[in-house]
Order: C-alpha cells, then sequence, then structure tokens
C-alpha cells in the first residue's frame, strides 16, 4: 500500500532523512520510536508533502507515485496526518473545516446526516460536542486539540494515518479512548503509521511492525514485544550494538 525507497530529506540544505527504506501493507499498523532529532516527524511531513522539505527518492502509494505531488493531492488519495502539535486557527471550526475537506476531496455532503455523524466521532473520541463549532483548538488543551485530531481522522476515513505522537499530553482514560477509536477506525482497511516515545499506546494499539529510526535512517525492525526491550535498555543500546 505504501513503499518508500531510497528516500533523503533535506530542510533549508541540512539532510535530516538519508536513504530510508519503508513498506506497509494495507491495515498494518508500524510503529516508529527513535530519540528526538533522529527524523520521525519529518519523515510524517515528508509523506504528507508538507511544503519546505525536499525529497528524493520515491514515495509510492498503491502503485502511484506520489513523490512530487503537493499535500491537497495525497490527501485525496486517502493520507491523513495527525499533527504532533495541533495549529489554532480563527475562524472556522472543526465542524466547518470536516465539511470543506469532505467537498474538496469529491465526497458529498448532506448537511444533517454529516453533522450527526461528526458528533458521533467526537463521542467515540471523548471530545465535548460543544467543542466541534468553537474556533478549531482555540482555548484547547494538549490533550483536547489531540482528540480533535482523531475526530477529522474518523470523520475523512483515510486510507493511511500517520500519527505524530498523538498520546502524548494525553491522560490515561483520554488515552485509552483514544486508541478504542483509532482500532473502531481500522475495520482491517486503515493502514496506520504511529510515531511515539511511549510503549503505553502500543500496548492498546498492537502494532504488526515496530521500527527503531536513528541518524536519519530504520535502522531496525521488530515486533511489538521489541518496543518492551527498547523501553528497558534505551536507543543508545542498539548503537552499541551496532558497532
Amino acid at each position: 500500500m505504501l513503499k518508500i525507497e531510497k528516500l533523503s530529506v533535506s530542510r533549508e540544505g541540512k539532510r535530516i532523512i538519508d536513504g530510508l527504506e519503508l513498506s506497509m501493507g494495507d491495515g498494518e499498523v508500524h510503529a516508529l520510536m527513535g530519540p528526538n532529532g533522529s527524523g520521525k516527524t519529518t519523515l510524517s511531513y515528508a509523506i504528507m508533502g508538507r511544503p519546505g522539505y525536499e525529497c528524493e527518492g520515491k514515495i509510492i502509494l498503491d502503485g502511484e507515485d506520489i513523490t512530487k505531488m503537493g499535500a491537497d493531492e495525497r490527501a485525496k488519495r486517502g493520507i491523513f496526518l495527525a499533527f504532533q502539535h495541533p495549529a489554532q486557527i480563527e475562524g472556522i471550526s472543526l465542524m466547518g473545516l470536516l465539511r470543506r475537506a469532505r467537498k474538496a476531496a469529491g465526497k458529498p455532503v448532506e448537511l444533517v446526516k454529516f453533522t450527526e455523524e461528526v458528533k458521533k466521532d467526537a463521542k467515540h473520541a471523548s471530545l465535548p460536542e460543544s467543542m466541534l463549532s468553537r474556533d478549531l483548538n482555540a482555548g484547547l488543551s494538549g490533550g483536547e486539540r489531540k482528540k480533535g485530531e482523531i475526530v477529522q481522522m474518523l470523520a475523512l476515513a483515510p486510507k493511511l494515518a500517520i500519527l505524530d505522537e498523538i498520546d502524548s499530553g494525553l491522560d490515561v482514560d483520554a488515552l485509552r479512548a483514544v486508541a478504542k477509536s483509532v482500532r473502531e477506525a481500522k475495520n482491517g482497511k486503515l493502514s496506520l503509521l504511529v510515531i511515539t516515545h511511549h510503549v503505553n499506546l502500543l500496548r492498546e494499539l498492537k502494532p504488526d511492525f515496530v521500527h527503531i529510526m536513528l541518524d536519519g535512517r530504520i535502522t531496525r525492525t521488530g515486533n511489538a514485544k521489541f518496543a518492551k526491550e527498547i523501553e528497558k535498555k534505551g536507543y543508545e543500546w542498539l548503537r552499541e550494538s551496532d558497532d
């Protein structure tokens, strides 16, 4: 479903990712872990097509090379990114944003039915319904903003969702609510790339693969048990074992 070949990514002349390779199948959950500065968020931006990141290599989605496409075209093809730090935007509500996004994707929007669907998604993500009509992320805590990202994912129904530290700022109950929403959204089809520093989210999502990113490359891949080993030993253990 997603294949990344020899991807190198630079920003403002500095190379951050160097020759990265990754393959994901339909419905698979892949976790991406690594120390700060290893390139995890940069990878999410590169897959999404964020401007300002120069890419070499290939990003292939369902057999189509999307490396040169803009973020809007990638979104229409089913890629969704939940940001690590969701922005506050005045003058547009979460409900309004989702209506516009659905229309831009060429999906029909019947107002009453769509509104009820989004309210249901908000309930699943434990986001108070009142926050759907407020300016986007205005006055919300970090955890509430993350729940809003999950509501967007549920409403837009992508084929690939990239969750960049969606667990940061969430308490235990909120984490379980968010993880439950993500599991329900999968239905065997949604593929997930989950960027995280913590094992708690992975216990809930049960990844098929856990990748370790060091110095701009994926250097190790294992299963869910591998994440627990990393939690105990840290990343320096991997550097030492590679030496």
